[in-house]
């Protein structure tokens, strides 16, 4: 679909972070706008991270109404917002701002992005045991999103345990009733896991291109065959830990429909008009399936 004239009445958005180049996001907001007629477009803004604070000052100056905020940006960028969404809060990351009469909106989209992917899959994880690979800011919008949602109970694995205790700890503030527990991310953890759980969500990037041969899952170490399997890393989208899990006789969920989510839950944020999610996908396969 060809892309509208940008004007004098356009609004602008645009994605923060160091680097942006590697982006899919402004392919997929672009598509979308152009698929409703929305008058915005949606521009890569690389930020260094000592000019934070000052990026931030020109959205308002430029009269951008939002932006998105990638690596390494996503918790700088909090001490600067005057309103923090609930999920942003406990998750400690933004990664969508919307700017109104000068003040800074931040939300964690990451969340109900993951939450969304699954339930688009007819994979409600309501009442599950679920293990999560990894302890940095995905790990946290991904527990943040399934103690929400009313999970049995979340097993966080970490090569460095203490991070996943970390997390555990800030979460429990947030959902003193759920049942959150860690360990070190070990062969025999993960041979554990067998019997144990309903879902395990790879939520490092292991496996993400360039080093596509990688996978967090140890070659040698058996996969649960009764649990789902679902990789954050969306580029490839088949990664090596989708393949051994389907190779295994599970259920696999790959990491596009929490990119198209929260890119979603951002449009409309910005817009306030309906997203158009499948304009969204096929806008990002298109480049990562080369088509």
């Amino acid at each position: 679909m060809e892309r509208p004239l940008i004007t004098g009445t356009t609004s602008l958005v645009g994605l923060i972070g160091w680097p942006v180049s590697h982006s899919l996001s402004p392919v997929m907001h672009n598509a979308g706008f152009a698929a409703t007629g929305c008058d915005f477009a949606y521009v890569p803004l690389p930020v260094r991270p000592e000019h934070v604070e000052q990026a931030l000052k020109g959205l308002v100056a430029l009269n951008f109404k939002g932006a998105n905020v990638t690596i390494p940006h996503k918790q700088a960028v909090m001490r600067y917002m005057d309103e923090l969404s609930d999920a942003a809060r406990f998750t400690g990351a933004v990664n969508t701002i919307h700017i109104q009469d000068g003040r800074f909106c931040g939300y964690n989209s990451d969340a109900i992005g993951f939450l969304h992917s699954l339930l688009e899959a007819d994979f409600d994880p309501k009442g599950m045991r679920v293990a999560v690979l990894g302890a940095g800011g995905a790990a946290r919008a991904v527990v943040y999103a399934l103690a929400r949602h009313g999970v049995h109970s979340v097993i966080v694995l970490n090569r460095t345990a203490e991070r996943a205790a970390f997390l555990v700890d800030d979460l429990a503030v947030a959902f003193p009733n759920s049942a959150l527990s860690f360990e070190p991310l070990t062969p025999a953890a993960l041979a554990g896991l067998d019997g144990r759980v309903d879902l395990v969500v790879n939520t490092t990037s292991v496996g993400m291109y360039p080093n596509v041969n990688a996978s967090p899952w140890p070659e040698d170490v058996p996969i649960p065959a009764n649990a789902a399997f679902c990789d954050l890393v969306y580029n490839p989208l088949d990664t090596v830990f989708l393949q051994q899990a389907r190779a295994a006789g599970a259920r696999t969920i790959d990491g596009l429909g929490m990119l198209v989510h929260q890119g979603a839950f951002a449009f409309e944020k910005w817009t306030g008009c309906p997203a158009p999610v499948e304009v969204m996908r096929q806008a990002c396969l298109k480049i990562l399936t080369g088509g």
